[in-house]
């Protein structure tokens, strides 16, 4: 069986490996958003953590079995793969918009990456690798800076995946470096690159692991996917002097899979934009039709059971007044000829001349109920 076997069937199995990390971390983001960066109080997170080191782990072991312009197109399929298992784990369906643009930048990625040739390996000295972590650890800082002034969560989701992306890349770069002069007789003169990859490879899962907050899974995946390898790519090609294959027809080709990459990504960034304008906009129709339906309620006539009784006012004449409003006095309510003539407490009762042995005596009494006078 041919050496390229091995490494195809890892470079896959590694692509699925990220894809369920980032399922995993998407689904944390989304239940825990007290904290973003890091909760470590959830068991999901760890094994989000593990499936992520598994990938990483299967993708070194790739390339030891393929060349890197084989092994790392493969590995930008990770989006790929995360759409459907999404839909099929977690019932997270992506539309047709963010399966176009994760097509737009997997092609566009596996395109740059196939045509970026190898040179001879070599590393960095001594200034040039501190050069590189002081530029990168300030790039990530301001990333990261003006992600907390962005109040769209999907842009800041995408910067932060961007600065996650970069640290990624550059711990792959001194990965490398480390790997090429690394001596079993003197460990120790590694232990600043070992601390460097170290930082970017912590820093860079807890702002993965912040940018899916509030911005679903294709958008930070697919911008961690396409920033890490690229920024990579770069770094190779400024120095370790790597070029693009086939001279200045490679080099045109690279530019053009680079802006269909990137074209990739800010179809993702629109199409999440307008599903949360389209969320926005429902729930904000969803709260004004309850407002309405509320005044109507408020402003509805109340039933005469319900109708303030005002001090000395008869029940005909409330009830007269509740059916002016809207209603039909219930026939409880209703108040019979001989009820309406019957005073109510509180009512002036006058009595005019009595007949009888008593002719000529008139009397007036007037009930004062209220004041208590008789």
């Amino acid at each position: 069986m041919s050496s390229l076997a091995p490494a195809v069937v890892l470079s896959l199995v590694s692509a699925v490996a990220y894809a369920a990390g980032a399922i995993m971390q998407e689904h944390v983001a989304a239940s825990t958003s007290a904290r973003p960066y890091a909760p470590l109080h959830h068991a999901a997170w760890w094994v989000a953590v593990a499936l992520n080191g598994l990938g990483a782990v299967l993708h070194v072991l790739a390339l030891a079995y393929g060349p890197l312009s084989l092994v790392q197109p493969l590995g930008a399929l990770t989006i790929v793969f995360a759409l459907p298992m999404a839909a099929l784990f977690v019932r997270r369906r992506a539309g047709a918009a963010a399966w176009r643009g994760a097509l737009m930048a997997t092609v566009g990625l596996a395109g740059l990456l196939a045509l970026t040739g190898t040179a001879a390996s070599h590393s960095l000295d001594g200034g040039q690798r501190a050069m590189l972590a002081g530029a990168t650890l300030g790039g990530v800082a301001l990333l990261f800076l003006v992600a907390q002034t962005v109040h769209r969560p999907i842009i800041r989701s995408v910067l932060l995946a961007a600065a996650a992306g970069v640290a990624f890349g550059i711990a792959s770069v001194f990965t490398k470096t480390v790997a090429v002069d690394w001596s079993w007789s003197a460990p120790g003169n590694q232990w600043p690159s070992l601390l460097v990859i170290a930082v970017l490879a912590c820093g860079g899962l807890l702002l993965s692991q912040a940018s899916y907050r509030g911005a679903g899974l294709a958008a930070p995946l697919a911008t961690v996917t396409v920033v890490n390898p690229v920024v990579a790519a770069a770094v190779g090609i400024t120095m370790f002097g790597e070029t693009f294959r086939y001279g200045l027809t490679g080099t045109v080709l690279a530019l053009g899979f680079g802006a269909l990459a990137a074209g990739g990504l800010i179809l993702l960034t629109t199409e999440r934009l307008a599903a949360a304008r389209a969320e926005a906009e429902a729930q904000a129709q969803q709260l004004h039709a309850e407002a309405e339906a509320h005044m109507r309620s408020s402003r509805s006539p109340l039933h005469p059971s319900q109708q303030p009784v005002l001090p000395g006012e008869p029940r005909e004449r409330r009830a007269e007044r509740a059916q002016s409003d809207g209603h039909r006095a219930d026939p409880q309510e209703r108040v019979s000829e001989r009820d309406a003539t019957r005073p109510e407490v509180g009512d002036g009762v006058d009595v005019g001349p009595v007949s009888g042995a008593g002719a000529h005596l008139e009397m007036e009494m007037r009930s004062r109920a209220v004041s208590g006078r008789s």
